[in-house]
């Protein structure tokens, strides 16, 4: 994810937030490449696949597979936006998120409860949790409506800054992943961070915008997050603009590169 102009900076260590832009180029090379494979699970597919290659042994089995493997739905613009997000904090941030939430979907568009990102960020030779929250709005309002009400981003980073039973949920929920994960040290590493100092945690909160810039997106929130904010805690903030209008255009170009044979 490669943003191409700063727009804004606000704030100071541990609470600080960033406009960045995002050009037309940049975006459609995400959505067309790395963006498209994170949305539609590429990983998540060969690992199935690997898994059960051998299993087949007739033609129909085979077809079978073919059809249990492939995921006839269509994204969502708001997942490529969280995709987006994701890919911008692991190409900059030094953040690693191993599991999808759509792996966790009983059925096809269940609501899942939880941060939007749970994983790491490796930073001066510790691995630390990362917990993200992710907001796609094309709302003209600054902020964007989704900044508020229960779901809304204003709620949910309070509730990751100040309530431990949040964070130790998640905690708890990528532990039960970690055993036979390649990430298992990883894990292991941040939970003996986290077990030291139960603030030592890295928090973001991302806003994927195709409006006009403007520092109000953030201001309020990079303000609000610093009062009383625990030493040990850093919040990021991040507002991604994108070309005006795009936001309901980004599932489709993922559709698009995946009928082309891209998003390997």
């Amino acid at each position: 994810m490669r943003p191409s102009v700063t727009h804004y900076q606000l704030g100071t260590i541990p609470v600080t937030g960033t406009g960045l832009g995002v050009d037309m180029q940049a975006l459609a090379e995400e959505l067309a490449g790395p963006t498209a494979a994170l949305v539609l699970d590429h990983a998540g597919t060969r690992e199935l696949r690997n898994l059960l290659d051998g299993l087949p042994d007739t033609q129909f089995a085979k077809d079978n597979l073919e059809t249990l493997l492939t995921d006839t739905g269509e994204p969502e613009d708001w997942q490529v936006g969280e995709a987006l997000a994701e890919r911008y904090l692991t190409a900059n941030r030094d953040c690693f998120f191993p599991w999808p939430d759509g792996r966790d979907e009983r059925k096809r568009g269940s609501s899942l409860p939880g941060a939007d990102l749970v994983g790491f960020q490796s930073s001066d030779g510790q691995e630390r949790f990362a917990f993200g929250e992710v907001k796609t709005s094309s709302h003209a309002a600054n902020p964007p409506s989704v900044s508020y009400g229960r779901h809304g981003l204003k709620q949910q980073m309070e509730d990751l800054r100040d309530r431990r039973e949040v964070r130790d949920d998640l905690v708890r929920y990528l532990g039960h992943r970690a055993p036979a994960a390649t990430w298992r040290s990883r894990y292991q590493a941040a939970v003996g961070a986290y077990l030291k100092d139960i603030c030592d945690v890295r928090l973001f909160a991302l806003m994927v915008r195709d409006v006009p810039p403007h520092e109000d997106d953030l201001r309020a929130r990079v303000g609000a997050l610093a009062v009383d904010c625990p030493a040990a805690t850093l919040i990021e903030l991040v507002a991604l603009y994108l070309p005006a209008g795009s936001i309901s255009t980004l599932a489709a170009q993922v559709i698009a590169a995946q009928n082309r044979g891209g998003a390997a």
